[in-house]
């Protein structure tokens, strides 16, 4: 749950705040299970969290963190004189980190601290920085671990890495969608019923990577991959390819859902827009198939507008991507196994709390 920080009361004391009770949804201040809530401790840092945690803390530990900061295994040094400004990147780093979990927790998908709660299933990141002794940091995950480079957090250091890469779009947050999308294929596609939709769709993940990866770097994607992939890095490899895909679906829900919170639609605006049809999706009989498809065509449109005001801004387009009709199909594959996963997990908390108790509270916007 979170909540605007105007909803909030604070004694002006002890540093507690308390929800305040809705007068018109009753159900909801009964939810509350928890009363009182503290400032996370990581406020004061250069991580400057504005998320709230409960007074008594739910998550089995003591540290006063909030979700998202008790994801972190390491961070950099803030005291390393060779480098004064980890503290400004870490700082991005996390708010980039924030907008994800929250994300994550909207969608109702498991977002568990490997440190403190599940050490088999959970997950946790490094956010580490290349040192002058040849120790260099990849973005990358394994089993739950997360790593990210610091320097991406850099916009002179990212736009070099972009252009020499040959990358339409590169973000910090694209970053941590793209990772985090590993870590659920691991979570919710491997060794289950989802592994035969993922190889009709995305292929062979036994396909040998590191070979995959050279051949990428050294002859670049096929000339045809425009056809077949959200991004000629998706071509890669099959693991590569479902990543892609889901960091595109996390746009695209956050994207649609804050657009839709601020009365923003496309839908009577005069623009060139062919609609997807439905035999475009990977179940086109499913019962919310249309639901779906509404959805993705409020997308199109949505970044249509948007990349003509960036264009009128002399800015790059807003979401520099076509989705192949291949594409779309994933892409509705992924959405199928989040509303599975969402529904799966609320179905556990609500057998273990017996209602739906928040466990987190940000001091700003919330995210719908």
């Amino acid at each position: 749950m979170h909540t605007d920080a105007s909803d909030d009361i604070s004694d002006g004391t002890s540093n507690l705040w308390r929800a305040w009770p809705i007068a018109d949804a009753p159900e909801t201040a009964k939810a509350l299970e928890v009363a009182s809530y503290s400032r996370c401790l990581n406020l004061t840092t250069p991580a400057a969290c504005n998320w709230l945690v409960p007074s008594t803390d739910t998550f089995g530990s003591t540290t006063g963190l909030c979700r998202a900061c008790q994801l972190n295994h390491k961070i950099p040094d803030l005291s390393d004189p060779e480098h004064p400004d980890n503290g400004r990147l870490w700082g991005l780093v996390e708010l980039a980190k924030r907008r994800l979990v929250s994300a994550l927790m909207v969608l109702g998908l498991p977002v568990a601290s490997k440190l403190t709660e599940d050490p088999e299933h959970g997950l946790m990141f490094d956010f580490l920085r290349s040192d002058s002794e040849g120790g260099h940091v990849m973005t990358g995950h394994d089993t739950g671990l997360i790593t990210i480079s610091l320097v991406e957090a850099d916009d002179a250091t990212r736009e070099a890495a972009r252009q020499a890469m040959h990358e339409p779009y590169r973000t910090l947050l694209g970053h941590f969608r793209h990772e985090v999308g590993h870590y659920y294929w691991d979570r919710l596609v491997w060794g289950t019923d989802w592994m035969n939709g993922f190889h009709t769709l995305f292929g062979d993940e036994t396909a040998d990577y590191a070979e995959a990866l050279q051949r990428h770097y050294d002859s670049g994607p096929a000339s045809d991959w425009k056809q077949h992939y959200v991004s000629a890095y998706a071509s890669t490899h099959p693991w590569e390819d479902w990543a892609e895909c889901w960091a595109h679906y996390l746009h695209m829900r956050d994207t649609v859902d804050t657009a839709s919170s601020f009365g923003l639609s496309a839908k009577k605006m005069q623009l060139e827009f062919t609609p997807f049809a439905i035999d475009a999706l990977y179940l086109p009989k499913h019962p919310k198939a249309k639901r779906f498809l509404a959805f993705l065509n409020d997308w199109t449109r949505l970044t249509t507008l948007l990349n003509e005001m960036s264009r009128s801004m002399g800015q790059p387009d807003f979401y520099p991507f076509v989705l192949p009709r291949e594409v779309v199909a994933k892409l509705h594959f992924i959405h199928l196994l989040v509303t599975a996963a969402g529904e799966s997990s609320q179905r556990e908390r609500k057998a273990s709390t017996g209602g739906d108790a928040p466990t987190t509270l940000a001091a700003g916007k919330a995210l719908t």
